[in-house]
């Protein structure tokens, strides 16, 4: 089993795979907030595509925030799992949603700040996360993705469990895991270095490779 040295290091071993994907006017690479930023930054500049981020909230459960009932994302779009959003009142729907609600303004005024609102519209979406463990926010980001206009969704992972796997081959065009260990732990134990991704790190990303 693999174990990365950071996020670039992924980054550079999960290009070596899209290399179909290299020179196209079509593709764009959309790194998931944060931690998938950093090894989107080298796929977008081994490509040749330019780099965004995709900025998805899960609207969980209240007393089971991992099982989602939908997602938000840019652009006011709402993705929602209607069997799952069913059995919550609609107070419990309004307070999640209002409080992730927020944190997705936040964040989209503080990484697109001088950036043109993201679409999609007949693109390759290549979206890029450091890992999956049960893929349910890269399930929400394909959805936005196709709410957003993109022709292609493809999905590109470093490492993820087979769950995840499964469930993303039902939603994306394309779906690239390097590893799926059969025993699957969290996604940090197949790095060394797996900080936490700064909003610093993100401004940065974008802005290197604007």
């Amino acid at each position: 089993m693999t174990t990365y040295r950071d996020r670039a290091e992924a980054g550079r071993m999960l290009a070596d795979r899209l290399t179909d994907l290299a020179g196209r006017p079509d593709v764009i690479v959309l790194g998931l907030v944060r931690g998938g930023v950093p090894v989107a930054r080298v796929i977008a500049d081994r490509l040749g595509a330019p780099l965004d981020v995709l900025v998805v909230r899960k609207l969980g459960v209240p007393w089971a925030p991992e099982v989602a009932y939908g997602a938000l994302g840019p652009g006011g779009v709402q993705v929602l799992n209607e069997m799952v959003a069913g059995r919550l009142s609609d107070a419990d729907k309004a307070e999640v949603r209002q409080r992730e609600q927020a944190e997705l303004d936040r964040r989209e005024r503080r990484y697109r700040a001088g950036r043109p609102q993201l679409t999609l519209t007949g693109k390759t979406a290549v979206i890029v996360d450091d890992g999956l463990a049960t893929g349910a926010t890269a399930r929400a980001a394909v959805q936005v993705a196709r709410h957003l206009g993109a022709a292609r969704v493809v999905v590109a992972v470093p490492v993820g469990s087979d769950q995840a796997y499964e469930m993303l081959a039902a939603e994306a065009d394309q779906v690239v895991i390097l590893e799926t260990p059969p025993d699957f732990m969290a996604v940090g134990a197949y790095y060394e270095d797996f900080h936490e991704v700064s909003d610093d790190e993100v401004t940065e990303a974008l802005t290197a490779t604007a």
